[in-house]
């Protein structure tokens, strides 16, 4: 794993820090590389229930690609496409971890950074952080599954507010419009509180819940065959046992993870 991507795990909650604060955590070839291998391993430890996305340095979140690699890289066709692919495998290995993921943002989250946030279930931000997606800026466009992404939070006219202007708003102006989740002076403290308490309900049903949210978003609007598979293999499965076990019997659930 590249050494800009750090990836730690205690309590049950792992955090994936971007490291590379001389410039700004702007994402190169081999970093973007790196994260679906970190979220790959998260998701694979027996003990992690929450994924926290972060940066290594207070005060820097991420600039977003690295923009000298783009033009070292303008004429090679081979180096874009892999570079493409790198990219949505990164924001794909977030989109579909089936445990919670919360982006910790504290200063300027921008263009492929912001794409990033994007991708998780909850993106929380100090007051001195700045959003922006700014492709425009030199004369690109932000793919399809990154505007989705981003138009699913805040909406097509916010989106193309954002997009079309390029610039950076404020976090309170990303809060008003849905992009941030919630607004603290320490994100970071504030995440691993949220991690704590997701810690204690149940990481089934966290999972099947985040299942269910993903196909609302693509277009189902009813229930069907697999949604109702969903909630028969909740209703069976040993976490439900348990909750209504605790329950009964008054006391904290144990649930496994």
């Amino acid at each position: 794993m590249d050494p800009r991507v750090r990836l730690a795990i205690t309590e049950g909650v792992a955090v994936l820090a971007l490291d590379r604060p001389a410039k700004k955590n702007a994402i190169d070839q081999a970093m973007w590389e790196a994260i679906p291998e970190a979220v790959a391993t998260a998701v694979a430890a027996p003990s992690v229930g929450v994924l926290l996305f972060t940066s290594s340095v207070p005060g820097i979140f991420c600039a977003g690609a690295d923009i000298g690699e783009f033009a070292a890289r303008a004429s090679d066709e081979g180096w874009w496409a892999a570079n493409r692919r790198a990219i949505r495998a990164a924001q794909k290995a977030l989109v579909e971890a089936p445990l919670p993921t919360i982006a910790v943002v504290d200063g300027d989250c921008v263009g492929g950074g912001c794409g990033l946030a994007l991708a998780c279930d909850l993106r929380l931000a100090s007051p001195r952080s700045r959003f922006g997606i700014t492709p425009a800026r030199l004369g690109l466009v932000y793919p399809l599954h990154d505007t989705c992404l981003l138009v699913d939070l805040v909406g097509p006219a916010q989106a193309k507010r954002m997009l079309y202007s390029a610039r950076l708003f404020t976090a309170a102006e990303a809060f008003a419009i849905g992009l941030v989740t919630e607004l603290a002076d320490d994100p970071l403290a504030a995440a691993h509180a949220l991690a704590a308490d997701m810690l204690k309900v149940s990481g089934d049903s966290q999972r099947w819940t985040k299942a269910m949210i993903a196909r609302i978003l693509a277009g189902v609007r009813d229930d069907d065959a697999q949604s109702e598979a969903l909630f028969d293999a909740a209703r069976h499965g040993p976490d439900f046992a348990e909750g209504v076990a605790a329950f009964l019997e008054k006391r904290p659930a144990r649930f496994r993870r």
